[in-house]
């Protein structure tokens, strides 16, 4: 009897691929809102804004649907610097979903503007205004969203790879299928 599992988790899928639509939705959002200086940069930031915080909290939900249920293993004759690659980069596809937004937030506090979910709904400021702090931040959010484009492209090339190269089960465990 297969004491693992071949798919993943419903609840682990849907949030999989919610999550991977409003990140690719994040990316072309943040860089619409550096390039333009029109009337849609102000509807962009107000979309950007709330975006982020969904994918904080549904980042910290996936995190604890992880925790809590059992993944398929990885093919037993993947080689051990794929097998590495492959927790490396969802340690920092984890760690980016949440400090991107959290620093995003911080970068908005430091700037000394609200940080404003809906017209009524604001969070706290988790940072005083300092522009000196809103300048490094501001640059450390536009890097660290340059890395996670980068890290969301190659974690699609190893699971295409997995998919149509090894034809392995590793891209089907996400698609569908049953626990």
């Amino acid at each position: 009897m297969n004491s693992h599992p071949q798919h993943f988790a419903p609840l682990a899928r849907l949030l999989h691929w919610l999550m991977a639509l409003m990140i690719i939705a994040m990316l072309f959002i943040g860089a619409g809102m550096v390039t333009s200086v029109s009337a849609r940069h102000e509807w962009l930031i107000h979309v950007h804004k709330p975006l982020g915080i969904a994918i904080l909290l549904l980042a910290a939900v996936r995190l604890l649907v992880r925790f809590s249920t059992r993944q398929p293993p990885l093919p037993a004759d993947l080689p051990g610097w794929q097998v590495l690659a492959a927790k490396a980069s969802h340690v920092l596809l984890y760690a980016l979903m949440l400090g991107l937004p959290v620093l995003g937030w911080a970068m908005i506090s430091a700037a000394g503007d609200p940080v404003m979910l809906s017209g009524s709904l604001q969070l706290p400021a988790i940072l005083p205004a300092n522009a000196q702090v809103f300048a490094l931040l501001r640059k450390a959010h536009g890097y660290l969203a340059y890395l996670l484009f980068l890290t969301v492209l190659l974690h699609l090339a190893a699971a295409l790879f997995h998919g149509w190269v090894r034809r392995d089960g590793v891209l089907q465990s996400m698609l569908r299928g049953r626990v």
